[in-house]
């Protein structure tokens, strides 16, 4: 059997690689090689916007809503300074202002701003039909059984399936690609083989437990279909309650490998002690019946040392896995999986150099990976709650150098980048910049401070840096974004970032750099908004942070006013 790319796994990542692959190049023979038979259950259950964007562009967002999955809003969290009890929320929409509508609805205007929860097995199904709908070719309970490599290359794989009529009665076929894809999951069918290592950058070593229970009560429903996750953190870990559908929910706990072992208790015991122990989730789950399917695994943060060979992608978890308290692992599935699609696409144009193709995908990706996990640790230190688990969340802490000021916090968590992430929007570990600002306030207790708040004269500092091209990956093709590069930072010159950097090649007083910046803004086509205004403001921030704008204070030279 040949292809032009062989996907191993077929669950978001596999059939994000072969949805897209299939959509921007129709005539390509894209085969999917999954070893389980669909549906199956498969923890991972809430998203973040990034998402739903994806599912919007493989043209399967339409079939997700169909669904009719909660809509999620945002997060409600108990989880911070010991001495503060009251939980806060967390909205994709600012102030979870939803608006009640219709289902189903369409991608557009707040739904473009949410996202979904989602149960997996009805989830992966939709999208793996979904790439056989659009012309891929399925082979479900079908076990890649070898990889055949021929240096740093894939020659063939041998598969296997449960039924000989799927390979055409044979029971085991030899299939050569042009290309091969791992998304297979933590089995890392082709990263075992080509002997790929993984670093573990964090003192996070967790364990999750989970089950499923049906007619639960939502603590809060919004709209038609709409709810927050909860989270709750008490002394040696933490729960999550994510709604999956109008009956079934989704009750997982994480608490550290080490406070496991120390106890002596059954991950059973352990499960029921949490619940039981919560106020809000026993309430929640008091006339609710669990379905007894009690799983567990280790969820230990980690990022492969490559994601990409001569001719093979990772796609998924084999990349990298960043502790679920950020709800990632489907975002980074995606993002990491459309970014595979891309690379592949560009590979078969030709007409960009492969060494920077794949460099690029590594590169991006895994810095990517890495925000997610600094990130968590961040929120682990953070938590005054974990007095079980005081020395463990020191160890967090001193390993990373972290203190935990607001200001010391934000450069700490920027030290992988903000720029990248989604090149030419202030991001990391998938937060925008003023959200990462409010969570090290609400962390911290103490204010965090804003560059425009306190100078009014910003001036380029290009010393020591060097232009080149970073890729972005947009309309199924990678553009070369022309950039700056310091050090081990990246300044994309790209959307928001090249407003200021445009702006500040001609004003340097912040009253007068404003006007400029909407003058171009005009120029690209842009709305003069309150989400602009927010969003140069945060592409200011990030420049100074990062050391390439001056920041001072002229007491002659007016301040800028933000209303409200």
């Amino acid at each position: 059997m040949h292809c032009d790319v062989a996907i191993i796994g077929g669950g978001p990542a596999g059939a994000t690689v072969a949805t897209l692959l299939k959509k921007y190049n129709p005539s390509l023979n894209i085969c999917v090689f999954e070893a389980d038979k669909f549906p199956r259950d498969h923890v991972g259950e809430s998203q973040l916007p990034a998402v739903t964007k994806i599912l919007d562009e493989m043209g399967a967002w339409d079939k997700i809503e169909a669904a009719n999955f909660p809509i999620k809003i945002g997060a409600s969290y108990r989880w911070g300074p010991i001495d503060d009890e009251e939980p806060w929320n967390f909205y994709f929409i600012p102030g979870g202002k939803f608006v009640d509508e219709p289902r189903p609805g369409k991608y557009q205007g707040q739904r473009a701003r949410t996202t979904f929860q989602v149960d997996r097995a009805i989830y992966d199904k939709i999208l793996l039909d979904h790439s056989l709908e659009m012309g891929c070719s399925v082979f479900e309970e079908t076990k890649v059984a070898k990889v055949v490599r021929d240096g740093d290359r894939v020659d063939h794989l041998v598969v296997r399936a449960k039924d000989p009529t799927l390979l055409n009665g044979q029971e085991e076929e030899v299939v050569t690609a042009q290309y091969y894809v791992d998304a297979s999951g933590t089995s890392g069918v082709i990263r075992e083989t080509m002997g790929v290592s993984a670093q573990y950058p964090t003192a996070l070593r967790n364990i999750a437990v989970w089950d499923y229970w049906q007619n639960a009560e939502w603590s809060e429903k919004i709209g038609v279909g709409g709810t927050v996750v909860q989270v709750r953190s008490f002394g040696w870990g933490w729960l999550w309650f994510i709604p999956l559908s109008p009956t079934r929910t989704s009750i997982g706990l994480i608490t550290s490998a080490e406070y496991y072992k120390a106890s002596g208790k059954t991950t059973k015991q352990l499960y029921d002690e949490a619940i039981a122990g919560e106020s809000l989730i026993s309430r929640l789950v008091a006339n609710a019946e669990c379905e007894n399917i009690l799983k567990a695994t280790k969820d230990w943060s980690f990022i492969s040392d490559r994601l990409v060979g001569e001719n093979w992608f990772l796609a998924g978890d084999v990349c990298g896995f960043a502790d679920p308290i950020l709800a990632a692992g489907m975002s980074l599935a995606h993002v990491g999986a459309r970014r595979v699609a891309y690379s592949i696409l560009e590979l078969m144009r030709g007409e960009h150099d492969p060494a920077w193709v794949k460099d690029e995908f590594d590169r991006i990706h895994r810095k990517h990976i890495g925000n997610h996990i600094r990130f968590a640790d961040y929120w682990y230190s953070a938590n005054g709650r974990f007095t079980d688990l005081m020395d463990y969340c020191t160890l967090i802490a001193k390993d990373s150098g972290l203190t935990l000021s607001p200001d010391e916090a934000f450069l700490w968590l920027g030290t992988g980048g903000f720029s990248e992430e989604l090149s030419g929007v202030p991001f990391a570990g998938t937060y925008r910049v003023g959200a990462i600002k409010a969570i090290t306030e609400k962390f911290s207790a103490q204010a965090a401070t804003w560059a425009f708040k306190d100078n009014n004269v910003f001036e380029l500092d290009l010393e020591g840096a060097v232009e080149s091209v970073v890729a972005l990956y947009e309309d199924g093709k990678l553009y070369r974004l022309p950039c700056y590069i310091k050090g081990d930072k990246t300044l994309p010159i790209h959307l928001f970032y090249k407003l200021i950097f445009e702006g500040l090649k001609k004003e340097k007083e912040i009253l007068a750099l404003a006007e400029r910046v909407a003058y171009l803004a005009r120029l690209e086509g842009m709305t003069i908004d309150t989400a602009l205004r927010q969003s140069t403001l945060e592409a200011l921030e990030v420049m100074v942070v990062e050391g390439w704008v001056k920041a001072s204070y002229d007491p002659s030279v007016p301040m800028l006013t933000i209303p409200g």
